[in-house]
């Protein structure tokens, strides 16, 4: 099973418009940090300085519902496809009631492709990442 992420969002005062909600921008931000958590925990910090990592080519996001200041946010990120060179990111953004029940606020799917820092060019997802990110059902601690 592909291994999912999930961490809180700490919201700032400036990230809230003149609607009280938190606006698209910000909310592009919180994924973002969803990303780099990801990496981090399953494929490691090597994807985001070594001569190989990983880079976004697209991204898409649908807005399904308000954030607000007050509200309990966060995360959740997944390869939803590994492909040859690409990988397809599934987030959302979680809402967390008092009463414990959830709903998602916002999804976004971007496509992420393995690419070589010093010949300038995408290049095969290596093995290793095709592994940590479809989990190899040994190791759980990655999810939270």
């Amino acid at each position: 099973m592909a291994r999912k992420t999930e961490i809180p969002i700490q919201k700032r005062f400036s990230d809230v418009d003149s609607f009280h909600h938190v606006n698209n921008v910000s909310q592009q931000m919180y994924f973002d940090v969803g990303k780099v958590d990801y990496y981090r925990r399953v494929l490691g910090e090597d994807v985001l300085f070594d001569r190989l990592r990983i880079i976004t080519v697209a991204t898409s996001t649908s807005y399904l519902g308000q954030i607000r200041l007050e509200d309990e946010i966060a995360v959740t990120t997944v390869a939803s496809k590994v492909g040859n060179k690409s990988v397809t990111l599934a987030q959302q953004l979680i809402h967390t009631a008092a009463d414990g029940s959830r709903r998602v606020c916002s999804e976004s799917t971007s496509v992420m492709v393995a690419f070589d820092f010093a010949a300038q060019q995408a290049v095969p997802v290596p093995d290793a990442w095709r592994k940590r990110m479809l989990g190899d059902g040994t190791d759980s601690s990655h999810s939270r």
